[in-house]
């Protein structure tokens, strides 16, 4: 099919499916229920339906009081008998490919399972409305006129019993519809290699000489592939070797940290940045505005949202809350039920509302990936901010981190301790280190009031990170590329104390 016409018919079916969105925009809370009732009535004849006696399950009163919220190690067993080809144990139809996440809390991997239904109806479905929005907003857009460039997992899909289990990214470009691989590029082949460093020159030799107009993947490999393309090239911007590129499709990590590395190698008003939010288990927020920094919760995709505030989170007087009773500018952990069979299934992240007309949020960080062993509530969100405003004060540039707790001993206090890889070293550490932690102390109160004349917590210690420790980290633990990440703050040491040693 020429070029042209793909783009003529692809803008008019992405732009049709606008009014659809425009449904749950106007009657989300609607919408959310019907979810919820067809998900139950689907899976009434399963395993977990008939303990739970679906079929008696009316309103979504019913499916609280009925269903306990769960972890990935309460249903362990039950995703292993799958795996091992049990079948209609938590959803009806086969399921045989699960999306192997490691996670950066546990170095257990854990096996999301993914229906053709998810596939279909939610990871397919939201690359085509990220499409949609995006073209909604620029109607000048050329983005069909070439192609995109996909930076997907870098490990294989493995057979394993009759299922198949590899990275999400990699289990999507290996049964991605033709209309989405005929517009994409590097090949599948690449797009699927396992070895990261062969991969990129893979990717750049099968890529430069094509028509991007469109980028996709997580900000902190998307930034290792571009700055080799200019090393490879000899060029000096992104531009000169795509000159039709008009968007960045990202996410997986915080944006923030990058944002000024890529409008140095994108220099360009007119270009664009989108921010997904998705993972193993679904894809579940798109940002819907040009320029925008929240995202809308995206409520058609076969998942119904539950969420418990952060606040009581963990405690005896825990208890999740639908869609339509949370407040803006409360920190919730996320609850999901799945058209994959995960029911109420504690996720790991965390969002704060931004909107209710219509439903937007903000990725705040993990339930796990905080810092609170003196009372602080330290969260990413908090340290990703006081980041970006000691840069710009200071004229640094932060390529990684990780910070962790120093523990009281004795008349000892605490302290928070740092790990950062910077780009661009600021002229005097001890300032830097200054403007954070006042920097810290605007955005969060607890921190705040625990590091008052010290009553609790000392200074925090920043170490500078030698070049490619983090790189180099990740590539011992076998984790580069693809969906891999950094754990940014922990409770534990494990991460400081492994990164200290290398950093000798």
């Amino acid at each position: 099919m020429p070029i042209p016409l793909f783009n003529s018919i692809a803008s008019w079916l992405l732009k049709k499916r606008f009014h659809q969105i425009e449904l749950f925009l106007k009657y989300p809370e609607e919408v959310q229920e019907e979810v919820l009732l067809q998900l139950l009535e689907f899976a009434e004849d399963t395993e977990v339906g008939r303990k739970y006696d679906f079929d008696s399950i009316e309103r979504y009163t019913d499916f609280r009081e009925r269903l306990p919220i769960v972890s990935y190690e309460e249903i362990e067993s039950v995703i292993e008998r799958t795996r091992k080809g049990e079948q209609n144990l938590f959803w009806p139809t086969k399921v045989k490919l699960f999306a192997k996440s490691s996670g950066t809390t546990n170095a257990k991997s854990k096996f999301i399972p993914v229906s053709g239904e998810a596939l279909e109806d939610c990871h397919y479905k939201s690359s085509k409305d990220l499409l949609c929005l995006y073209l909604n907003n620029n109607e000048n857009s050329q983005l069909f006129t070439g192609k995109s460039l996909r930076l997907g997992g870098s490990k294989e899909l493995y057979e394993d019993n009759g299922s198949f289990f590899g990275d999400l990214s990699a289990i999507l470009i290996d049964n991605m519809p033709m209309w989405a691989e005929y517009s994409s590029t590097p090949s599948n082949k690449v797009s699927l290699m396992s070895e990261w460093e062969f991969k990129l020159m893979a990717i750049i030799q099968e890529s430069v000489t094509e028509n991007v107009t469109s980028l996709a993947g997580v900000p902190s490999w998307m930034l290792v592939l571009l700055n080799k393309v200019l090393k490879e090239t000899g060029k000096d911007s992104i531009f000169q070797v795509w000159e039709n590129l008009e968007v960045y499709f990202h996410g997986g990590v915080s944006f923030n940290p990058y944002r000024e590395q890529y409008e140095k190698l994108l220099p360009s008003t007119d270009f664009r940045y989108y921010e997904i939010y998705n993972a193993s288990e679904g894809f579940f927020a798109i940002q819907d505005r040009n320029d925008a920094d929240d995202l809308l919760l995206m409520l058609d995709y076969g998942i119904f949202y539950e969420f418990i505030p952060m606040d009581v989170y963990g405690k005896a007087m825990e208890q999740a809350i639908p869609l339509w009773e949370i407040e803006l500018g409360k920190n919730y952990a996320i609850i999901i039920t799945t058209n994959s069979g995960l029911w109420r299934y504690k996720i790991g992240d965390t969002v704060r509302f931004t909107s209710k007309s219509p439903y937007r949020i903000k990725v705040t960080g993990r339930t796990k990936h905080h810092i609170n062993v003196f009372g602080e509530e330290l969260i990413i969100e908090n340290a990703e901010e006081a980041l970006r405003m000691v840069c710009l004060e200071t004229g640094a540039e932060i390529k990684d981190y990780t910070a962790g707790p120093i523990f009281m001993v004795e008349d000892e206090k605490g302290a928070h301790e740092w790990i950062i890889e910077f780009r661009t070293l600021p002229k005097d550490l001890d300032i830097f280190v200054e403007i954070f932690d006042r920097s810290l102390k605007s955005l969060n109160s607890d921190y705040e009031a625990k590091r008052y004349n010290n009553i609790t917590l000392n200074s925090p210690k920043v170490h500078v990170a030698r070049r490619d420790l983090f790189y180099d980290w990740l590539k011992a633990n076998d984790k580069l590329g693809g969906q891999h990440k950094i754990p940014r703050l922990s409770n534990k040491r494990d991460y400081l104390e492994e990164l200290l040693q290398m950093n000798r």
